[in-house]
């Protein structure tokens, strides 16, 4: 599994005039299999994603994202294994 850690590296009107495309590119990630979670950081300078696969996949999936392609976010990826969860997150063990 994948924590990724997205931090805006432009003003948030050039994030906002990308949001919608961001959030059709999220989607499609969803419908993949790949995204688990995703959501903006607080205070709003950046995001977290959650993701399973295998590694280069999610790099590719990344490099796709609208935010990524007109270079105004970076992008930290961190794998973990999960092997204890709240019992509501049992599903989320040795992804």
């Amino acid at each position: 599994m994948f924590i990724v850690s997205l931090s805006y590296t432009a003003p948030l009107s050039d994030i906002d005039a990308l949001l919608d495309q961001h959030i059709v590119w999220l989607q499609q990630g969803y419908a993949a299999g790949l995204l688990l979670a995703s959501g903006r950081k607080s205070p709003r300078t950046g995001g977290v994603i959650l993701a399973r696969g295998e590694r280069a996949e999610l790099e590719a999936l990344l490099a796709r994202d609208p935010f990524a392609v007109a270079n105004v976010a970076r992008y930290e990826i961190t794998e973990f294994h999960a092997s204890m969860t709240a019992p509501e997150l049992d599903c989320l063990r040795n992804i």
